[in-house]
Parts: structure tokens; C-alpha cells; sequence
């Protein structure tokens, strides 16, 4: 199971999709992170949480069905779900 957290910018009003249980690399504290433009990459959980709202289902269902076809078959969504960095 793969937790996914679904965010939309306050600035753009684009959805991100963060894995918070995934860290992006063992450098930092930046985890994966999906959108429709840019795809992968690192996000900094705190600074999304601060500039984003939650996304409701309607916003978030194209990025969740985008990642479903690109082979996330496992997904569970998440309202709330912080990362757990050792």
C-alpha cells in the first residue's frame, strides 16, 4: 500500500500528489512527490502543507487517475499522513 496526500496550491490552485511514507533521496528531508506537470520530483512537506489546502476528491481525481495508469495500483488516500524521517 503506498499512502498518497492530495494537495492544491493556494497560489495556482494546482494539485500535488505527496508520498510522505517515500523520501526522495537520503540527503534532506524531501519526499516524492507527482503532478501532471513536471511528474516526479522532490517537495518539502512542511513548506507544501503551508502554501497548499487540502485537495477534495473532485480536484484530485484526473492526478489520481494519471497515476493509476502510470502503475500505482496500490494507492491509499490520505487527509493526513506526516513523513517519519530516522
Amino acid at each position: 500500500m503506498t499512502r498518497v496526500v492530495f494537495r492544491k496550491f493556494k497560489e495556482d490552485g494546482e494539485v500535488i500528489a505527496l508520498f510522505p511514507e517515500q523520501r526522495y533521496s537520503n540527503v534532506g528531508y524531501s519526499i516524492n512527490s507527482y503532478m501532471h506537470l513536471g511528474q516526479h520530483g522532490a517537495a518539502e512537506f512542511d513548506h507544501v502543507i503551508a502554501t497548499s489546502n487540502p485537495a477534495r476528491e473532485h480536484e484530485y481525481q484526473p492526478l489520481l487517475a494519471e497515476l493509476i495508469s502510470a502503475g500505482y495500483d496500490d494507492l491509499r488516500v490520505m487527509q493526513r499522513c506526516r513523513p517519519k524521517f530516522d
